[in-house]
Parts: structure tokens; sequence; C-alpha cells
């Protein structure tokens, strides 16, 4: 559990928030109109309550004429009724509004940091939980909806009221506007007060949440494991202690509002207490009208609501800065892999690659390539082999810009890739990865995402292609079946099917298989390698390969070890030289690399 302080930075929350905030001046200038209104009519009923006392006292003491008494009622209920006809023209106009408002609020920040944190680095999102990227997304937008309210429904009124109210006391009696004010005064710093003291116990337990909801989705994600090795009962109890942080963080954050709630109780009843004595004794030396009296006490009372609601909007200003802060720091990451200024579409003619003297390292203390140099020829099937961690998958990478190199070029048709837009690049090139993870979708709409404007016949071609189209007739649904999420209701075989099909159909130049069979049955294997053996006819193929079978056909094998070439050629020649193609051959015998 973090129990460490955690600093929010207003100035650049705010600057978010108000730059969302800017671009609907037109609802913002009405919604304030419309509050104003709502609030200046509870006071100018309260006057015509006033009117009302003051002239019944007048005409009981025979004063006032009956008829002139009832004249004056009836103007004042025709006036009355009039202010409540324009409360509820402004409080529909009022809600109208500030649902609008939220609603496109809320979604605008949702759609900006999607986007960000969809284009940030392969680095990033290896490094964060998807639960707590998401839980940050979801709770950053509600922090929206707080704030945007908190400055409607909390902070508007009571400056509005505040300035009404202490407006018209002032002009009736000075005293009372000047108890009204030092009571809301002391109200407000008290109340913040302790509320900028909880923050830091709303970051925390907004950590430990966050906490929470991750490992809750990495659970669930991975049940198949949970349950595979028997781990419900360790799992059951690693949550135990998740929640119990959970519940003791948010016990801390609430325990504020013990000193907060009793304080303000305090507080507004010494005010009170002071606003009934002091014009009480200028009412009995006659100073103050009865009328007036009720009007002091009951503008009062209107002001009670809107400042209760100003302190709890206080709380959730603070709850929506931190979930700010969780959001909002995002955007202050900046995406490692970043485009040159007018960077060109690429556009693959040929597809000829070539890495020149290339650097790179996960950790720059300790590089994984130094001057690494290959010529990949233009529509030539390239395999590359070597045990783990020699650097194959990682040259995948660099080709994809998921990384870029520190020093060194990677050339497709002789041009460099780092001047091209990088989603250009990862178009131009088909492949079928090693792990196969499907969208939560059809079987058709999952091939069909490599390219969406393909026929029904051109992602029914694939399927037959990648030999799937005999796998889902067996299927109710047929290629209209959900595959689950992450394609957990397909087999292994299956999904790399579904993941062959996708590549078949995106038709580029590169083409790219990340031991594209090594799900399959023998069987299936035979008839997809033979079909890959066409697809990979007049395009450039880089293969990685653990089963060696796959590979003897390639027109050229590239033997990697420690981000270093050892050995290059065709199988023939290979496994005729000493050196470690042939030790992993013999090692294997047709299996895979250890």
């Amino acid at each position: 559990m973090q129990n460490h302080k955690e600093e929010i930075d207003y100035r650049y929350n705010f600057k978010v928030y108000f730059g969302l905030l800017s671009r609907y001046k037109f609802i913002i200038f009405f919604l304030l109109t419309s509050t104003l209104i709502v609030e200046t009519s509870y006071t100018i009923v309260n006057y015509l309550f006033k009117r009302v006392i003051d002239d019944g006292t007048a005409f009981s003491a025979g004063d006032l004429a009956k008829a002139d008494f009832v004249n004056v009622l009836i103007f004042i209920l025709l006036f009355f009724l009039g202010v409540l006809v324009i409360r509820f023209i402004a409080k529909w106009t009022e809600i109208h509004l500030i649902n609008r408002l939220d609603a496109h609020m809320m979604a605008d920040v949702k759609r900006k940091y999607f986007n960000h944190i969809l284009s940030l680095s392969h680095s990033f999102h290896t490094g964060h939980k998807t639960g707590s990227l998401i839980s940050r997304l979801i709770r950053g937008s509600g922090g929206i909806e707080r704030l945007t309210d908190v400055i409607a429904f909390n902070v508007m009124p009571l400056v509005f009221q505040l300035v009404i109210v202490v407006g018209s006391l002032a002009y009736f009696d000075w005293l009372s506007a000047l108890v009204v004010l030092t009571t809301v005064f002391l109200f407000i710093v008290y109340s913040v007060f302790f509320q900028f003291r909880q923050q830091n116990a709303i970051a925390i337990a907004n950590q430990t949440e966050d906490a929470e909801k991750a490992n809750i989705s990495d659970f669930f994600t991975n049940i198949d494991s949970i349950k595979y090795f028997g781990k419900e009962s360790k799992i059951k109890r690693v949550f135990f202690k998740l929640s119990e942080n959970t519940l003791i963080t948010g016990i801390r954050n609430w325990d504020y509002h013990r000193w907060i709630d009793a304080g303000q109780v305090c507080i507004m009843g010494l005010g009170t207490l002071f606003l009934v004595w002091l014009p009480l004794l200028k009412f009995l030396d006659n100073q103050l009208s009865i009328g007036t009296l009720v009007f002091i006490y009951t503008v009062y009372g209107n002001l009670a609501g809107p400042l209760f609601g100003f302190v709890w909007g206080i709380r959730n200003f603070y709850r929506a800065m931190a979930d700010f802060e969780d959001l909002f720091k995002y955007g202050k990451i900046e995406q490692e892999v970043k485009d040159e200024p007018g960077a060109d579409k690429l556009k693959v003619r040929e597809g000829g690659i070539t890495f020149k003297n290339v650097y790179f390292g996960y950790n720059r203390k300790k590089e994984l390539f130094k001057n690494f140099n290959l010529k990949i020829p233009k529509e030539k099937n390239v395999a590359l082999v070597g045990p783990s961690g020699c650097g194959k998958s990682t040259l995948i990478k660099l080709l994809y810009r998921l990384f870029d190199v520190q020093s060194g070029e990677i050339l497709i048709d002789g041009k460099n890739i780092k001047k091209f837009k990088q989603e250009s690049l990862r178009s131009a090139f088909s492949i079928v990865p090693q792990e196969c993870v499907l969208f939560d979708d059809t079987i058709y709409n999952n091939i069909k995402f490599s390219k969406p404007d393909a026929t029904y016949e051109e992602v029914m071609r694939a399927m037959r292609f990648a030999q799937l189209d005999k796998v889902v007739k067996r299927f109710p649904q047929q290629e209209k079946t959900i595959v689950g999420e992450r394609g957990v209701k397909l087999s292994g075989g299956e999904k790399q099917r579904v993941s062959i099909a996708r590549a078949l159909l995106a038709n580029k130049k590169v083409l790219v298989l990340d031991e594209a069979t090594s799900a399959l049955d023998s069987e299936t294997e035979h008839d997809i390698q033979k079909a890959l053996e066409k697809l990979m006819e007049g395009r450039t193929t880089l293969m990685i390969a653990h089963r060696l079978s796959t590979i003897m056909l390639a027109d050229l094998i590239v033997v990697m070890d420690k981000g270093r070439i050892v050995q290059i050629g065709r199988h023939n020649e290979l496994i005729r030289q000493e050196g470690m193609y042939r030790k992993l051959w013999n090692l294997q015998k047709g299996g895979y690399i250890k």
C-alpha cells in the first residue's frame, strides 16, 4: 500500500479543465444567466413576504384601509406567480444546459486521453496495467462532471446568493449583513482548511482503489491459469489484503468528515445566535419592523442551503482534482517515438529492408545491438533464428518503430523509416504474431480489422486460405461467432488461423511471421505452410522461427546470438557448417529450440 503524499498540480489541472470548458462559451453564458435568475427569485419572494407582514401589521393597526390592503395582496400574488413561472423556466434551462455541458465535456476528456494513451509508446503500455488505465480514464471523466456541477450548483449559487443577500441586508441593517459575512467567511475557511488536509487521504484512497481494480482485471484475465494451478484460495487471500487496504484508506479519508461536519454545525449555530439577537434588539427599540426582522431571518435561511452546498462542492472539488491528477498526468507523458515534422505516408513499392549500423539497447548502459547490419532483399523469404533473447523479436519491434534505434538506420526501399508517419509504416506490413490476441467480437470482424473496406467475399477467401472455413462450419453462428475477451472461446490453433486470415486479408508487400504455425496441428500446419508459400511469392517475408522445420525452404536464414549475426545462408549450406545452426538442428531434430 502506498502512503506517500502525491502533490496535486492544480495549475496544470485547471489549465486542462478550462481548456475543455472554453469550447462551450455560449452554453456557459446562458447557464450563469439562468442560475442568477433562479437565485434572485428566492430573495424577491422573501421581500414579497416582508411586504405582506408589514402591510398586514399596518392594516391591523388601522393605518391601512382594507381595500388598499386587498389590492396589495392581489398585486403580490400576481407578482409571486410571475416569479414562479420565470423560476420554472430558468431552472429548466439551467438543468438542460448543465446536462449537455457535462455530457460533452466528459466525452471530450475521454476522447482526449484515450487517443493520447493509445498513441503513447510501446514501453508505456508494457509498464502500466490495463485495469488501472481504465479506472483512471473513467474516474477522470467523472471528475469533469463533479467539477462542472460544483461550479454550476455549488459555487455560483453561493456567490449570487451572497451578493444578493448581503446587499439587501445592508440596505435594511448593516450589522446583520456583517454577521452574515463573518459567519460565511468562518464557515468556508474552516471547511476548506480541513478539506485541504484531506486531499492526501483522497489521493492514497484512489491509489489503493486503482491497485485493487488493476489486480481484479489481472486475476479475471488469467482465470485459466488460476484454475489450472488450483490457486483460487491464494488469489482470494491476495484480494482480501487488497480490499483491506482499500477499506483502511477509505475510512481514513471519510473520517475527516467528523471534524468538518461538527465544526460547521457549531459555526452556523453561533452565526444564527448573533443574527437572532442583534436584529431583535433593534426591533425592541423600534428601529426595525417585524417584516424586516422576518426578511432577515428568511434570507439567512436561504443562504444556508447554498453555503452547505458550497462546502459539499469543495469536497467534490478536491476529489475531482485528485481524479484529474491521476488521469491528466498522462498528458505530460510524451510519445517516445515521434514522427518528424512534415513526415510523409509510407508507400512500400518493392519491400527491400536494410538494417544499417544499428545501435540499440533497452538499457542504454547495456546495448543489445552494436553496429548491426542486415540486408533483406526485396521479395525474399528471410528467417531469423537463434536462442531466446538473441534479438529476433526486438528487430521486428525496431522495424515497426515500437522503439527507435539509438543510432544507425532502418531503411525500406532505401528510405529511412523515421521519415514516415508511424501509423502508415505499420499499416504497410502484415503480421502473424506468436501470441494472437483477438477483440471480443465476431470471427468475421476480427479478420476484417486489418482491412475495414474489405468485401464479404474477400474476408471469406482469406478464411479459406487460412483453413479456417472448415472450423467455423462447426460453430452455430459460423463466422458471426463471438470469440470472447482476448479470443478465450477459441483454441490456440483456431486463434492463430484467425490471425493468419487477418494477415492474408491485409495483403501487404511486407509480411512478418512470428512463429505463425506454432499452435497448429501437423496436418493443418502442412496445409497452411503450402498456402503461406503461395502468399510469400512476390513479397518480402520476415520469419521468426523456433521450429526449424518451418524455415527449411527460406531464401536466407539469419542465425543470431546476443544481438549479433553469427551465421547466414540457406538451410543446406548451414547444416553442413560447424556452428550454432547445426547445433540447434541436432538438438531439435525437427522440433523446437529450447
